[in-house]
């Protein structure tokens, strides 16, 4: 029997009939029991009666198998788990080839196959649980540092068999796979080598799925020429159906099996985040993403494998998107919402992330349609008072460019979107049963399919939905290439066909063949031409001039007559000639001679009316002639010549304020005098003595000095008397002035401006 309170590493077990007892170590090979576990096959899909039951009867086995391993005690159940290889290769096995949450396998449809997989699940989740827990009682137990070296050399769990665990059981059962994992890690810390090992394989999966599309990232080769001899690459249009959909599911499985491990146990998430796995995963995005949607939209798919695999894609989307997410919560966000000490470095690498993240448009848009960039700056802000508010701003207006960029339209409510969408991927779990929750069970697939499905449309318009515009001749184009195959349709249709379906054109043929348009399109005359544009008027046939219809106006006018056109001096002219003709000064003096006559007095035939005999008529006084003012000089005054209307009367002193101010006036009158002496020096000698200059200028600063109410500082007497007899309390106190206030000035401060000069640049360094 075992002895109490020892771990099982250190026991001894005697067995064997009397006489022949023998004493083992209490793991040891001769200790398991001989039974064979066969391996999991997965449920049949819509398979028929035989095969049903063939299923349920293989299940069956395994699970009583398991059921047996589980009953056992703790020493017997270790030495099976250490030393039974088919164990393993049937949990192995289990791991692989259970389904998914995103398997399009039905399980509802047949309920005996539903329930026999959950209770297979169960048992597959209860067998690793136990081989996770090295102490099960006080008495059954295993030393730590021993219980690690058990699991990591017989390789009982590795870093594959872990992420199968986290997508395979983590929904329901998230924190108790939270504490199997984490004490798998503390107790053996070589799993985070093998973590570290494992991220690179990560990244090399986009590289190869980015290989299989026929696109090429940097490090796998895209400046490399091609050879000559060189087959055509594949891509994903001219793949066959079975590739692309293997290629879908490939990655669908990845994004999701990788979510799953980050999201149950994020202390993960500083190893993948130290290879650079945000950059990578971003350009993977940017690059995949956009080519797997064209070829899964517009391939000519069975109808309900089309669905399935853009279902798988919008999936694998979403998933990264989240992945992204959880990356930057725990090794960004997370430590500066906690107050770490390296609070400013946290800060700081979360915007050079996102500055690395702007020129992938596409995947900045739709991380923030799910996690907005502004909520999370909002928080460091919060959090971190010192964050650059131009870096910050830069990063909005990228975010807005982003959404410009790909032609989205953003919801009104980015984070309302995101707690929709994120109830809406969780309803399918949350009518789970209980019991499976409590027994390590997922929820029914089913359910999480349709969980799924209800988080994904399909689209009806191309590239997602998204809005292009093309120039003219981007048009015409299409149109003509359309027109091509289909030339009975009009213009007109297929500009509106083009218009709904983002100007793809491929995408509007197909569809017109295989009768798919829109209702609305539907509904248009197929021969309907393209509406004739408003030709505005040009700008030459609008425009006003003041030379308009004049006989040089070339844009209204035909002809011109071209003899009055020349450059230069005329043919057939002199210069003396041209000066001498006056006629124009003729034409202008009899104008202006008009006006020097002033007529009084009108000349009269004799034979008109009102003529008494003289030769003039005068003008007769008019009673109604206002002659008020007749009288009066009005503007005789006035100031006409132009020194007259410059000047301005001086300005007079009042009389009342002349008494006050007279001191001033006279030092006023005192000081113009010496302005004019001094002008008149300046005037009759050249060269001025310095020494005068240099009175006058003193005598003018203390003058100024004086009038502001400046007083000089004291002078100090710092010399003192002759040594020996004593100093006076001036000089004592002038003395210790100085030495406290030396530092000041002269050559006592030189170090601090030697540093001053360097940092200007001033001194080579």
């Amino acid at each position: 029997m075992a002895c109490a309170r020892v771990p099982l590493d250190e026991q001894q077990v005697t067995e064997g009939p009397k006489g022949r007892e023998r004493t083992l170590p209490a793991l040891h090979p001769e200790r398991k029991e001989d039974r064979c576990f066969l391996p999991y096959r997965p449920p049949p899909e819509n398979g028929s009666p035989a095969q049903v039951e063939e299923f349920l009867e293989h299940a069956q086995f395994i699970s009583e198998d398991l059921e047996w391993l589980l009953a056992l005690p703790h020493d017997k159940f270790w030495c099976q788990v250490v030393f039974d290889e088919s164990l393993q290769k049937c949990l192995d096995s289990y791991l692989r080839n259970a389904p998914r949450g995103t398997d399009s396998a039905s399980l509802s449809s047949s309920p005996a196959v539903a329930e026999m997989q959950r209770s297979l699940h169960r048992s597959v989740f209860m067998v690793f649980l136990r081989m996770a827990t090295h102490k099960e009682s006080k008495d059954n137990f295993i030393t730590p540092a021993v219980f690690g070296e058990i699991i990591y050399d017989n390789f009982l769990f590795d870093i594959p068999k872990i992420l199968d665990l986290c997508v395979l059981f983590g929904r329901g059962n998230s924190q108790l796979l939270h504490k199997m994992i984490e004490n798998i890690f503390n107790q053996q810390p070589g799993y985070y080598g093998d973590l570290n090992e494992t991220v690179p394989s990560v990244i090399q999966v986009f590289d190869m799925v980015l290989e299989k599309c026929g696109l090429q990232s940097e490090e796998t080769g895209a400046n490399e020429p091609l050879k000559l001899n060189t087959h055509t690459r594949r891509t994903t249009m001219t793949m066959t159906e079975e590739d692309l959909a293997d290629l879908v599911l490939y990655l669908c499985d990845t994004c999701t099996t990788i979510y799953s491990f980050l999201d149950i146990f994020p202390e993960a998430c500083s190893t993948f985040h130290q290879h650079g796995f945000l950059n990578r995963l971003s350009s993977f995005y940017e690059a995949a993403v956009p080519d797997l949607e064209k070829a899964v939209m517009k391939r000519n798919f069975d109808k309900c494998l089309q669905e399935d695999l853009w279902r798988r894609v919008c999936h694998s989307r979403r998933r990264m998107v989240e992945i992204t997410h959880l990356l930057l919560q725990h090794t960004c966000l997370q430590p500066v919402l906690e107050g770490s000490e390296h609070t400013a470095s946290f800060v700081e690498d979360f915007l050079q992330t996102f500055t690395a993240f702007l020129q992938e448009k596409r995947f900045l848009a739709d991380y923030d349609e799910q996690f907005p960039v502004a909520d999370d700056i909002s928080l460091l802000q919060q959090a971190f008072p010192h964050l650059d508010d131009t870096r910050t701003s830069y990063l909005l207006q990228a975010v807005e460019s982003a959404w410009d960029s790909t032609g989205k339209k953003r919801p009104a409510t980015a984070s309302a979107a995101n707690q929709s969408s994120e109830s809406g991927s969780k309803a399918g779990w949350d009518t789970a049963p209980a019991q499976m929750e409590a027994a390590g069970g997922g929820a029914p697939m089913g359910e999480e399919r349709r969980g799924a499905e209800a988080m994904m449309d399909i689209p009806r318009k191309g590239a997602n939905g998204a809005v292009c515009t093309v120039s003219t001749g981007e048009l015409e184009s299409l149109l003509c290439h359309i027109r091509d195959l289909l030339p009975d349709l009009g213009e007109g249709f297929l500009i509106a066909c083009l218009e709904e379906y983002g100007y793809d054109g491929e995408l509007v043929i197909n569809n017109i063949l295989e009768d798919k348009l829109a209702p609305e399109l539907n509904k248009l005359d197929r021969s309907m031409p393209r509406q004739v544009k408003e030709v505005p008027p040009s700008v030459i046939s609008s425009r006003s001039n003041v030379f308009d219809d004049d006989e040089f106006d070339v844009f209204n006018r035909d002809q011109v007559d071209m003899s009055r056109v020349w450059k230069g001096r005329r043919q057939g002219e002199s210069v003396r000639e041209m000066l001498n003709d006056k006629r124009h000064v003729d034409e202008q003096r009899e104008r202006y001679q008009s006006y020097q006559t002033v007529v009084d007095e009108v000349p009269i035939a004799p034979d008109q009316p009102g003529n008494q005999g003289g030769a003039y008529a005068f003008d007769d006084y008019d009673d109604e002639y206002d002659d008020t003012y007749d009288i009066n000089q009005v503007g005789a005054n006035d100031l006409d010549e132009d020194d007259e209307m410059l000047n301005r009367r001086p300005f007079t002193t009042p009389q009342v304020l002349r008494m006050g101010r007279k001191g001033q006036e006279e030092e006023d009158e005192g000081e113009e005098e010496e302005e004019q002496q001094e002008d008149a020096v300046r005037r009759d000698q050249f060269v001025q003595d310095p020494a005068v200059l240099r009175e006058r200028a003193e005598a003018r600063r203390l003058a100024m000095q004086s009038r502001r109410g400046y007083r000089p500082p004291p002078q100090s007497n710092v010399a003192g008397g002759p040594k020996g007899r004593g100093q006076t309390q001036e000089t004592v106190l002038d003395r210790r002035r100085k030495e406290m206030n030396k530092s000041r000035g002269a050559n006592h401060n030189r170090r601090a401006m030697a540093d001053r000069k360097r940092n200007k640049g001033m001194i080579p360094s």
